[in-house]
């Protein structure tokens, strides 16, 4: 695998990432911000923060088997979060924990959380980009 996922001594250790990726692989891959869209276009879990992280999980595991890797291969995300606040982290640990079980990985690369004003279409609660690392 492409990426040792660590957490150096001296830093604070986090149970739902780590903080920091190493790369080893030769083809990065950015996959932009995966929103709760399914295959049609159509908007999963409506007004459900867990849903909603867990199909841009799933979305993110599909883009990079189209490049020819996986979750596991991960290295970095980003998560955009509509008016967050820290009374909905256990939603967003629930979504990934769902999407985890679904794809049969442990997904702990470093992440960076930010919350925003609003995304790009209403009813949009959560975006995650993601940047990966394959040999």
């Amino acid at each position: 695998m492409a990426i040792t996922l660590v957490n150096p001594t001296g830093l604070p250790e986090v149970d739902v990432y780590r903080q920091v990726s190493v790369a080893s692989g030769s083809k990065l891959v950015f996959v932009a911000g995966q929103v709760a869209w399914d295959a049609g276009g159509v908007t999963v879990g409506e007004g459900d923060l867990a849903a909603q992280v867990e199909q841009c999980y799933l979305n993110i595991a599909t883009a990079l088997t189209e490049a020819g890797g996986s979750f596991e291969d991960v290295a970095k995300l980003t998560v955009y979060i509509v008016d967050w606040t820290p009374d909905k982290m256990p939603s967003l640990l629930e979504g990934i924990s769902r999407a985890a079980a679904k794809l049969g990985v442990t997904p702990t690369p470093p992440a960076t959380l930010l919350g925003v004003a609003a995304l790009d279409v209403p009813g949009h609660l959560v975006e995650i980009e993601a940047i990966a690392v394959l040999d």
